[in-house]
């Protein structure tokens, strides 16, 4: 299978139609970054400002943003950043002294787990919280093998790295990571959950038979960088009880599809009727703020915590304590979790009636506002032309980007506060590229 890598929807340097003043900015930036750094679209968008769900550049032309799910309560959303600055301008140190506002906030966090998960560490990223999980992982199991989605994407920290397919061959598979493919439909006719299940097990033979005892089984729970598979609900279940019977843990990745995105429920887990080994967090729990963390059931750390401390300087300062409770206040005192229900039905609903006019459009999968979008060309996905609609729809000011191993799906994971008449502007523009490049 072709496997998308960092190049997935990039400037090349040279190309596009930049101003002189940002052809100047991208060299300056290439000097001082280096190579491996990449900027969107074909021709980049300079950004200067944000506010809830748009992006403004430059010259103060707003961009609808329909991609960028870090600032879950919208851009600059003025209660978070009133928390940050009031926090940061009272006191901001690390963890290790006694003070109210990390343990409000964990109190918080834990009442919206299953009473399972019940202790929670904090990390700045969601790389350093899926580290962790395989540290504990191998403390509590013995083992060493993981088992990810053969498109996956868990951080940038080394270990992640090589849990990360979506990177690249010349980072992953790690020597003891194990992909399986993706749960959809194509890859498994037979049933999403038996087929899954089954390949976690067939992954738990491979590893055997290299002498490798399992530790982990790692999943984004709507699958985002393999091209965004919820449904069916519970599908996982199965595939959980698969790696607890070889010995190793669940653990559900929720940096992306968590804190009500998907509408029905405030985690992605939670739509499979399972409660995890342990939970990772991260990008939206903090609107920008870099806050991140990892919920464990007791057992799961106990073995680990025995025999290791663990800190970080900076996860779970006071400032952060302060930010994550502000994020979680505006996702209640708004609605954002009822409105992404709501919004997100609208939004399949709205692509699918698209659909029946254009044959670029396949199959809409969706859980609330995360919503994979197949492109098709004489019915078969299409990689170019999901790109070149990438870009039509930036030079249209709307950003998005694409994901699945071939680049062939829109990714849609826009702020929660959407709203309808953000849904028609979208569904208008796209309808009219649609129809000009047919």
């Amino acid at each position: 299978m072709t496997r998308q890598t960092t190049m997935l929807n990039a400037y090349t340097p040279g190309a596009g139609h930049l101003s002189p003043e940002d052809s100047a900015l991208a060299e300056r930036r290439g000097r001082a970054l280096g190579p491996a750094y990449r900027l969107f679209y074909e021709t980049p968008v300079h950004l200067v400002r944000g506010e809830g769900v748009h992006l403004y550049d430059r010259d103060g032309k707003a961009y609808l943003d329909t991609y960028n799910n870090v600032a879950s309560v919208g851009h600059c959303h003025p209660r978070v950043v009133e928390a940050m600055a009031r926090q940061a301008a009272t006191l901001a140190t690390h963890t290790r002294y006694l003070h109210e506002g990390i343990l409000a906030y964990a109190e918080r966090l834990l009442a919206l787990f299953p009473a399972g998960l019940a202790h929670v560490m904090f990390t700045c990223t969601g790389s350093e919280a899926n580290d962790l999980a395989l540290r504990i992982a191998r403390a509590c199991t013995g083992g060493t093998g993981v088992i990810v989605t053969d498109n996956a994407y868990h951080g940038v920290t080394l270990a992640t790295a090589e849990m990360s397919m979506s990177i690249g061959p010349a980072v992953a598979p790690g020597p003891a990571v194990f992909p399986v493919p993706a749960p959809s439909a194509a890859n498994y006719p037979e049933g999403v959950a038996a087929g899954f299940a089954r390949a976690v097990d067939d992954a738990c033979d491979r590893m055997a038979a290299q002498g490798i005892r399992p530790a982990l089984l790692i999943v984004d729970t709507v699958f985002s960088s393999d091209g965004v598979y919820p449904d069916p609900e519970g599908f996982l279940a199965p595939a959980a009880a698969a790696i607890r019977a070889r010995g190793g843990l669940f653990l559900a990745d929720e940096v992306q599809p968590g804190f009500g995105r998907t509408g029905s429920r405030f985690w992605g887990f939670q739509r499979h009727g399972l409660v995890p080994d342990m939970v990772s967090l991260g990008k939206p729990m903090g609107n920008g703020y870099p806050l991140a963390g990892l919920v464990l059931q007791p057992e799961t750390i106990a073995e680990f915590g025995a025999k290791a401390r663990y800190f970080n300087t900076f996860g779970g300062n006071a400032v952060a304590a302060a930010v994550g409770l502000a994020v979680l206040d505006v996702i209640r005192d708004e609605g954002l979790q009822e409105n992404a229900a709501r919004v997100g039905r609208a939004f399949a609903e709205g692509l699918r009636a698209l659909a029946s006019r254009h044959e670029a459009l396949g199959e809409t999968r969706a859980a609330g506002l995360f919503l994979g979008q197949t492109i098709l060309t004489g019915g078969r996905p299409d990689p170019a032309r999901t790109a070149r609609l990438v870009n039509a729809l930036r030079e249209e000011r709307i950003l998005i980007s694409s994901t699945g191993p071939a680049g062939d799906s829109l990714k849609i994971r826009p702020p929660l506060p959407f709203s309808m008449a953000n849904l028609d502007q979208f569904l208008t523009t796209l309808d009219k590229v649609l129809a000009r490049e047919a």
